[in-house]
Formats: structure tokens, sequence, C-alpha cells
């Protein structure tokens, strides 16, 4: 299952890295929205996939059982998607208001800050 999954983080970040080399704000955006899906992936494969209890205590109890999975690469993930979530709608906003003020969406047409060289 892990290979699955690592073949699956493979094509994402490949995916990403085409859409982020394309040139255009929102593939790029889409693009790193892909490479943030492909870590999640990744640290879900680091945790290892087993058919492991949920890591639950029972009632009464401090502990959980012998032999339950390990809950932290789910945390890390959870706070992950969350984050990336964020980021996603800051930078879809912020291309949105670079599309309103410069008119385009090319990267390489929003050279405001860098004009291109004479010669």
């Amino acid at each position: 299952m892990e290979s699955i999954v690592s073949i699956l983080a493979g094509v994402l970040v490949a995916g990403g890295a085409y859409l982020m080399l394309s040139g255009n704000l929102v593939r790029y955006i889409l693009g790193l929205t892909l490479l943030s899906n492909a870590a999640n992936l990744v640290i879900f494969a680091a945790g290892r996939m087993t058919e492991a209890a949920p890591p639950l205590t029972l009632y009464g109890e401090k502990v959980p059982a012998e032999g339950v999975a390990n809950a932290l690469p789910q945390a890390l993930i959870l706070t992950a998607i969350v984050i990336g979530f964020g980021l996603f709608c800051f930078a879809l906003t912020l291309a949105y208001r670079a599309y309103y003020a410069m008119g385009t969406a090319r990267m390489d047409s929003m050279r405001v800050a860098e004009p291109r060289e004479e010669g």
C-alpha cells in the first residue's frame, strides 16, 4: 500500500512542478496546492499504514492498549491540511488582486517592480 501512495505522491509532485512552470499565476497556485498534498501523502506513508487499532483509550484507562496506530502522522496531516487550505485561499486572493490591478495573470507580464532591461 505504501508503494501505491508513494507513486501517487510522485505523480502529484510531477503535476505540481508542471503547473508551477507554466507561467500562469493561477496554475502556479494550483501546482503549489498539489505539492502540498503530495507532502501530506509522504507524511502519511512515513507513518506506516497498518491495520492496527485506532489510538483510543477505553473509559477509565489512561493509556491506549498495545498495538494501536501512531496518531502523530494523522495530527500532522490534519494541521498541514488546515494550513495548506489557508495558504491556498490567501494566495488565490492575492492572485485576484494582482489580476485586478495589472489586468493579466501571466507572471512574465507582472514586472512592475522589475522592469525589463534595455539592450
